[in-house]
C-alpha cells in the first residue's frame, strides 16, 4: 500500500533533543517510512503505510514519551 503523508501538532518540545527523541521512537513504528519532527513549528511530519499503522499510533507513540500530541487537517 502506498504511504500517505500526515502531519501532527506537538506539544512540550523543549530543546531539539527533544525532536530528535520523537523521530528515532516514530522511526521504530513498523508503517513509517519517513519522520520529520521540527521544534520551531511545533509539528512533526509522517510517512505512513496505513496498512500497518494508523495516524492514532503516531499520536500514541508520541504521547508515550511525555508530549502532547493531535493530527492537523
Amino acid at each position: 500500500m502506498p504511504a500517505t503523508t500526515h502531519t501532527f501538532r506537538v506539544e512540550g518540545m523543549h530543546c531539539a533533543s527533544c525532536s530528535l527523541l520523537i523521530d528515532d521512537a516514530l522511526e521504530d513504528l513498523p508503517g513509517v517510512r519517513s519522520t520529520r519532527t521540527t521544534l520551531k513549528q511545533g509539528r512533526t511530519t509522517v510517512e505512513l503505510d496505513l496498512s500497518r499503522n494508523s495516524p492514532r499510533d503516531v499520536v500514541r507513540v508520541i504521547e508515550e514519551l511525555g508530549y502532547r500530541a493531535s493530527p492537523l487537517p
